[in-house]
């Protein structure tokens, strides 16, 4: 593989808001592509030699979702693509049989959870960069509410009536206001040990941090070694 090509190509967007990772990706000299639609990664393996590519962000409600048929027709090719955080973890857990390789905590969420669907990862961000997100996904809301019952704040029953209540929410709404308001609804006399988790909310923004520990991890190197 020649040097030009040997580093990974990042489809991202939101999840860049949330973390640490653009300064690895200047240092890494890592090109970031736009959050990855139907026909891009077709597009890509057209004019690129195979290289490594990872499956970040992807859009699927403006615009057809990145397909199964163009990132098989990329592994054939001997492209390396990896998938996390986002429309990547899903694509990765579908396509785990068919060399997709999947990375991070929110890909293993799938088999670790059996109420986990696509749509936990899903939200609302600008339409241009650097796509702030709008709103939070339910992956996060889920951590957070694990956090309160650790603590003490909410019982198992509790935990699982208040991400069931999320759950039939679309996730253009979900809020951390509106999840906030559901949680207090339930322990009124608990906001300022509600808030207190709140103002530390990046500690469950586990999209963000699976791409910060991919960039930082770099095992699309290890891999090549392997081979």
């Amino acid at each position: 593989m020649s040097e030009s090509n040997s580093n990974c190509l990042i489809f991202a967007g939101p999840t860049l808001m949330g973390g640490t990772a653009v300064g690895a990706l200047k240092r890494e000299q890592i090109i970031v592509l736009p959050p990855v639609k139907r026909g891009d990664v077709e597009k890509l393996i057209s004019v690129r030699p195979p290289g490594t590519m990872a499956i970040v962000d992807g859009l699927f409600q403006q615009c057809l979702s990145v397909g199964h048929a163009e990132i098989r027709s990329a592994l054939e090719a001997g492209w390396e693509i990896w998938g996390l955080s986002s429309m990547g973890a899903i694509r990765a857990y579908e396509m785990r049989n068919m060399g997709l390789r999947g990375y991070g905590r929110v890909y293993q969420c799938f088999s670790q959870y059996a109420d986990f669907r696509d749509d936990e990862v899903a939200l609302v961000h600008e339409p241009h960069p650097p796509y702030r997100p709008l709103t939070e996904p339910l992956v996060h809301l889920r951590l957070w509410l694990k956090e309160l019952r650790r603590i003490g704040l909410i019982n198992r029953q509790e935990e699982k009536g208040l991400l069931d209540t999320l759950i039939t929410i679309w996730f253009g709404d979900r809020t951390l206001v509106r999840a906030r308001s559901s949680v207090l609804d339930l322990i009124p006399n608990e906001v300022e040990k509600v808030d207190e988790t709140l103002a530390r909310f990046h500690r469950f923004r586990v999209k963000c941090h699976d791409l910060n520990d991919f960039l930082q991890e770099k095992p699309w190197r290890s891999s090549r070694q392997e081979q």
